[in-house]
C-alpha cells in the first residue's frame, strides 16, 4: 500500500550519459529535496553510465553484452560533455571550474541526493538491451520499469527529460 503525502513531487527522467546534462539532473534534483519535493530520478539509455560503479565488477554476459560494458563508460568519474569535449580535455576543465568556484563534483551531488532520499530507479529494459546487471550500479539504485516511473510521474507537478 503507498502512502499519500501532501508534498510537491518531481521526476527527472536522464536519458543522457554527458557530464554537464548528468550534473544538471543532479543540481535540480537536488534543489528540489530540499524544497521537500518528492523526487525520482529514473535512469534509461545512457543515463545509466552515471549511475554505474567505476571499478569493473565481474559478472555472467554474453559477448555483445560485455562488448556494450568496454564501450560504455563506467559511472560518473567517466562522463563526457555534450559540447566542447574537446578529445576528452573538457569535462577535466569543467571539473576544475567547478572545483573553483566550489561547486559539488558529481560524484558528491549523487551522493547528497542519497542523503536526502531521492529515489533513483534504474530502467530494467535498459538494463537487460545493454546487459548491465544491479551488482554494476552504485548501492542504493531500486530497479523498476517504465510503469513505476509513469506512476511517480502522474501525481508529480515538475516532469523533466535530460
Amino acid at each position: 500500500m503507498e502512502v499519500t503525502t501532501d508534498k510537491e513531487r518531481t521526476t527527472i527522467v536522464l536519458f543522457s550519459g554527458e557530464l554537464d546534462k548528468a550534473i544538471a539532473a543532479f543540481i535540480i534534483a537536488n534543489g528540489a529535496a530540499a524544497y521537500d519535493h518528492d523526487v525520482t530520478i529514473f535512469f534509461t539509455f545512457w543515463g545509466l553510465n552515471a549511475m554505474r560503479k567505476d571499478e569493473v565488477v565481474k559478472t555472467d554476459k554474453g559477448l555483445l553484452e560485455k562488448m556494450f560494458g568496454w564501450k560504455m563508460p563506467r559511472g560518473a568519474n567517466k562522463l563526457g560533455l555534450s559540447k566542447m569535449n574537446m578529445l576528452g580535455m573538457g569535462p577535466a576543465m569543467i571539473k576544475h571550474v567547478m572545483k573553483k568556484h566550489n561547486a559539488l563534483a558529481l560524484p558528491q551531488l549523487i551522493e547528497l541526493a542519497q542523503e536526502q532520499g531521492v529515489k533513483l530507479v534504474a530502467c530494467t529494459m535498459t538494463m537487460d538491451l545493454l546487459g548491465l546487471k544491479r551488482e554494476e550500479l552504485i548501492d542504493g539504485m531500486e530497479l523498476a520499469g517504465v510503469g513505476a516511473y509513469l506512476g511517480d510521474a502522474t501525481r508529480a507537478k515538475v516532469n523533466l527529460f535530460i
